[in-house]
């Protein structure tokens, strides 16, 4: 959701640290928040932490941007390392959809490896790797150690500084 607010109203309502990535109220805002208090929580169901200003949910990792740039991000914002609530200044970084996608983790797999892919049929591994909306495919192997070596690989050559291979 976007931002209804400027900046200087969002300072005046939220410190931001960005050494810890936390905002906390500057100011009393109900009976239950009081300033000083950590502002927002883990509400959104994809785990990115969520603050509501002035009645608008918005995104932490976005919030930080915007507080600490002074625009809100026009994409997507990459936690570069991988964790959704770690919204140090440090760890985010402005990304496509694409580049966002790249770095994400290992999401059900049957091997528990990214990349490597249980083939029944052959009795083997695959291993596939995608890079905007091109699908290359690396080949089959005889363990799923193998097919995650060749998506590391691919992974590094082709995501660059958004590849993750675990």
């Amino acid at each position: 959701m976007m931002l209804q607010a400027n900046q200087a109203r969002v300072k005046e309502l939220l410190l931001y640290n960005e050494m810890n990535g936390l905002f906390t109220w500057k100011k009393r805002m109900s009976s239950k928040v009081k300033a000083g208090d950590i502002a927002g929580g883990p509400s959104n169901s994809k785990g990115y932490w969520v603050i509501t200003l002035d009645g608008c949910p918005l995104l932490a990792h976005r919030l930080a941007w915007f507080y600490a740039h002074g625009v809100m991000p026009p994409a997507h914002v990459d936690h570069i390392n991988g964790i959704k609530a770690d919204n140090r200044i440090a760890n985010l970084r402005l990304a496509t959809r694409s580049e966002n996608m790249r770095n994400s983790r290992v999401r059900q797999s049957t091997s528990g490896l990214k990349g490597a892919h249980r083939i029944k049929e052959r009795r083997g591994w695959a291993s596939k790797i995608q890079k905007e909306g091109k699908r290359f495919y690396l080949g089959y192997f005889a363990t799923a150690e193998e097919a995650h070596a060749a998506y590391a690989k691919a992974a590094t050559e082709l995501h660059e500084q958004f590849a993750r291979t675990v």
